[in-house]
């Protein structure tokens, strides 16, 4: 119904033909849609089955990553527990726990005295630490290709913790390992020189400068005398 002075018209539908073909053209776009739907439902369906599926799958990778490397880390507790035993004559026992996070090991070290877990930072004033450290480091350096990693090894202070008396155990561990596993190994100490003596193919002393403005002295000790 128009009014007087209305200007709205309604515009008059199209021919036959062009509805026709704006019904076809419609269709097309239906079964575009229709099947873009079916392929996201299908690719939803396989999402969903693997979520449902990723925790047990997650969980087994974790048991396999843990049953690979446990026979690795059940020896390494073996050796740092005989080394640590030899150098501070304590019943102390290298423990590991180890977990799997975002696909990678972690591995956490401790000690055990007895069955008991104790602080591997307190109790023992560093030395475990140390002791534990060198081990480690002459275990990883091991397993590097020798033709991409010189085999040698600077031990700064690892004996600073350690009393006079037990400098040398450490030091009959590392030249045993360092020459059967062909190390060269480069040990910084403030200790006594005496207490290399037995255990070191060569024993150099820093001295401090004797002037103002000159370097440093190195002596040579003999270790024979």
């Amino acid at each position: 119904m128009n009014t007087e002075g209305d200007t709205h018209r309604i515009s008059p539908p199209g021919s036959p033909k062009e509805l026709r073909g704006l019904f076809q053209e419609l269709r097309g776009q239906q079964r575009t849609l229709a099947r873009e739907w079916q392929e996201s439902r299908a690719e939803l369906s396989e999402i969903e089955s693997f979520l449902e599926k990723a925790p047990k799958i997650e969980t087994r990778l974790d048991q396999l990553a843990q049953h690979f490397f446990g026979g690795i880390l059940d020896e390494v507790e073996r050796n740092l527990t005989f080394v640590l035993r030899e150098i501070l004559e304590q019943d102390l026992k290298v423990v590991t726990t180890r977990e799997v996070k975002k696909g990678k090991i972690n591995i956490t070290f401790g000690i055990a005295r007895q069955g008991k877990r104790e602080d591997i930072l307190t109790g023992q004033g560093g030395s475990v630490c140390n002791i534990i450290s060198v081990g480690l480091r002459l275990i990883a350096l091991s397993q590097l290709h020798e033709k991409d990693h010189r085999r040698f090894l600077i031990l700064d202070e690892q004996d600073c913790w350690l009393r006079p008396d037990l400098v040398p155990r450490l030091m009959r561990i590392i030249h045993t390992i360092a020459h059967k596993l062909q190390f060269q190994v480069l040990v910084i100490s403030h200790h006594d020189v005496s207490l290399f003596k037995e255990y070191a193919d060569r024993i150099y002393r820093v001295l401090p400068a004797q002037r103002e403005g000159e370097g440093v002295q190195v002596e040579a000790i003999n270790i024979y005398e």
